[in-house]
């Protein structure tokens, strides 16, 4: 499956299960839009099978919840990458 088409899938799992409790087909695809990846779109969609949350309050505080960990690994991966190439040059010097 392409990317689009992966992403597309998973866009349209989460509005179905929006829609089956009740909220809006747009804040689905809104939520899916700012998630942006299949997988934090599916995470998103797990959430809602499971907990079955009443209020678009917390389906969004959910959202954002989902985001903030995905910055911060990124973040995490690219201080990682940062000590990484440091240590190299630590261990083999500037050069001449």
């Amino acid at each position: 499956m392409s990317g689009n088409a992966e992403w597309t899938s998973a866009r349209d799992e989460l509005v179905t299960e929006m829609i089956a409790l009740g909220f809006s087909e747009e804040l689905g695809n809104l939520v899916a839009k700012n998630l942006g990846s299949p997988k934090a779109i599916r995470r998103m969609t797990s959430y809602l099978y499971n907990v079955q949350p009443r209020y678009e309050e917390i389906v969004v505080d959910e959202m954002l919840a989902i985001m903030s960990e995905i910055a911060a690994w990124k973040e995490k991966k690219a201080s990682e990458e940062a000590n990484a190439a440091y240590n190299q040059m630590l261990y083999q010097g500037l050069g001449e």
